[in-house]
């Protein structure tokens, strides 16, 4: 959830009263936004201006400066209508080259016309770039900002892809040249206090550098890394050109619809933005951006009437959603249906379900008559059928004298397959698309590494160490909705200066005995009745050769059988691998298997 940082008093100013602290936390409290700080107390000391800081959701990208939330909280509070935004006549064009389609294939630009600027506001659009940058760009990865004084520059401006060493400049607040290629080096260096180095790896294997010229072959940019010097936007700067790079064309304009949207407001023509036409050279094709076109959304009244416990006419229900700035009419063909108009600053509005929460924030949820019936719906809770076998699983472990732990879902992808020494195949796990770290790559497929990890840390305690876990597995499946789904497993570990395999399975037939699952030990596969054995299965690489097995279970008569987990003494490469210098058996079992 990012937090905004803003200027108390400018805040105050642009809503139009001075609030207290209890007051405003109780407005962003209702707004669905939250007062996180009020540094009044601090700043008075340091002789500071006092700050709010405000922590708003994630997907409200309109919030993240104090335009978008003034703007937002006068709505609310019904002081100021949403802007109409327009769109003036296109002066200039961007060219796409087809060499960016190796790279960053999609960029959409804009001008801001006769703006004017305050050192409040200069530094509210600088602030508003890096948080858009730190959010929905995934941190330049998706999506990059530049902006340029429009007066130092000529369009038509050429979005290109070329070798390293053929694209050189000035980069912002330097005084040398570099060529893209010296300039990745440069910023790599631990000295260099800007950061910028966190960005290098999104293009420093690249064949070929994005880089923005203007007409006269100047460069204007060097995406997602730096700005040209050359085209320095300051407090100064009255026309501001504004050009996206991006691997995802619709966070893209998200990004430009934000921008525009937020600081056309300092236009002398208020609201007014210039587009630009965008060509296509490697199709011909052309459009023009940003795209102010509001969309709709379809919402039923009863919908949202159940979901809140109101009885609302369509014309109260659209007075509490423009209070969020989303403007209702009810359908001509249907007299259950409100057509929802949405602004461009509300991309986050993608389903019914968004209207109706939006209705609610604007009807105010400490409003909602008490004792009013929810819909048709039960709220009694109960625990989930898993989570109470789930339970039967931890109890049965601590009986057994083994200790519960509890390790993160997330792991490296060494960690789930090479450390296991298992090869990934592709079809089966969750892969982060930004992981933070190499720490954290892929959502597990086995309980497995986080409790070696687990017996790696605690190595120096007294042996032997037998712990265990009850907790979710993810696979990948593109057949479902999500493209995945749990899976809830158990999994125990018995670690010392011998294997101690006859320890481990004893556990297992503890579980098993507590399932009042019986050991199918003479039959096994031919048998026909309730129950479970195991058979060696070589293909488990994970487990030293011989002494591995799968385990098989029947739960009822006459049903085919089905593996449901493994057990065996882990191979001293897997031990190796996670820095532990005993022996240790492992048995794992899908635990929704006794469903």
């Amino acid at each position: 959830m990012p937090t905004i940082s803003v200027n108390k008093q400018q805040l105050f100013d642009q809503i139009g009263k001075n609030y207290t602290t209890d007051e405003f936390d109780e407005l962003c409290f209702q707004f669905g936004i939250e007062l996180d700080e009020d540094t009044t107390e601090d700043a008075l000391k340091n002789n500071e201006e006092p700050e709010l800081k405000i922590e708003i959701g994630a997907n409200r990208y309109d919030l993240l400066c104090i335009e978008g939330i003034a703007q937002s909280l006068n709505e609310y509070l019904e002081r100021a209508e949403t802007p109409k935004y327009k769109l003036s006549k296109p002066t200039t064009k961007l060219f796409i080259d087809p060499s960016t389609e190796q790279i960053r294939p999609y960029a959409c630009a804009a001008i801001l016309r006769n703006i004017k600027f305050t050192k409040y506001s200069y530094a509210s659009f600088i602030a508003l770039q890096d948080k858009l940058h730190s959010n929905i760009c995934r941190n330049r990865t998706l999506v990059a900002v530049g902006t340029h004084d429009l007066d130092s520059i000529k369009g038509p401006f050429y979005y290109k892809a070329l070798p390293p060493r053929d694209i050189s400049f000035v980069p912002l607040n330097q005084t040398k040249e570099f060529d893209s290629a010296e300039l990745m080096e440069f910023y790599k260096q631990p000295e260099q206090k800007n950061n910028l180095g966190r960005f290098v790896h999104i293009i420093e294997s690249s064949p070929a550098y994005p880089v923005i010229k203007d007409a006269n072959d100047t460069v204007c940019s060097l995406p997602p890394i730096i700005n040209s010097e050359h085209s320095k936007i300051s407090l100064e700067t009255k026309n501001i050109f504004i050009e996206i790079t991006a691997t995802d064309k619709t966070k893209a304009e998200i990004v430009l619809n934000q921008l525009v949207a937020m600081f056309s407001r300092y236009c002398e023509d208020q609201f007014c933005v210039e587009p630009v036409e965008i060509v296509s050279e490697h199709n011909g094709q052309s459009r023009i951006t940003p795209n102010f076109e509001e969309r709709t959304v379809d919402t039923s009244i009863s919908y949202i009437n159940s979901a809140l416990g109101l009885e609302q006419s369509p014309e109260q229900i659209a007075s509490c959603l423009k209070k969020l700035s989303l403007h209702a009419t009810p359908s001509k063909t249907n007299a259950d249906v409100l057509n929802v108009k949405l602004p461009i600053t509300r991309p986050d509005v993608l389903h019914p379900c968004d209207v109706m929460e939006d209705a609610a924030i604007g009807y105010g949820y400490d409003n909602l008559p008490k004792g009013t019936k929810l819909s048709n719906a039960n709220f009694i809770a109960s625990a989930l059928p898993i989570n109470k076998v789930a339970d039967i699983f931890r109890i049965a472990s601590s009986q057994a004298s083994w200790l519960e732990v509890m390790p993160l879902t997330l792991c490296s992808h060494d960690e789930n397959f090479k450390f296991l020494r298992l090869e990934d195949d592709g079809s089966q796990v969750v892969k982060l698309a930004n992981p933070k770290t190499l720490e954290y790559q892929v959502v597990r497929t086995t309980l497995l590494p986080g409790i070696l990890k687990t017996v790696k840390e605690n190595r120096k305690h007294s042996l032997p160490i037998k712990v265990f876990e009850t907790g979710d597995a993810v696979f990948k499946n593109d057949k479902l909705e999500r493209k995945s789904y749990n899976e809830r497993h158990w999994g125990a570990i018995y670690a010392g200066r011998t294997s101690g395999f006859e320890i481990i399975q004893g556990l297992l037939g503890k579980i098993m005995q507590t399932f009042r699952t019986e050991w199918l030990a003479d039959y096994g596969a031919n048998s026909s009745g309730r129950g479970y054995w195991t058979e060696q299965d070589d293909s488990l690489a994970t487990y030293f050769p011989g002494r591995g097995a799968s385990i098989f279970f029947r739960t009822r008569e006459g049903e085919q059988p089905k593996k449901i987990g493994h057990m065996g003494v882990l191979h001293p490469e897997v031990m190796n691998n996670f820095e532990i210098p005993y022996a240790a058996s492992y048995v794992e079992l899908n635990a929704e298997a006794f469903l």
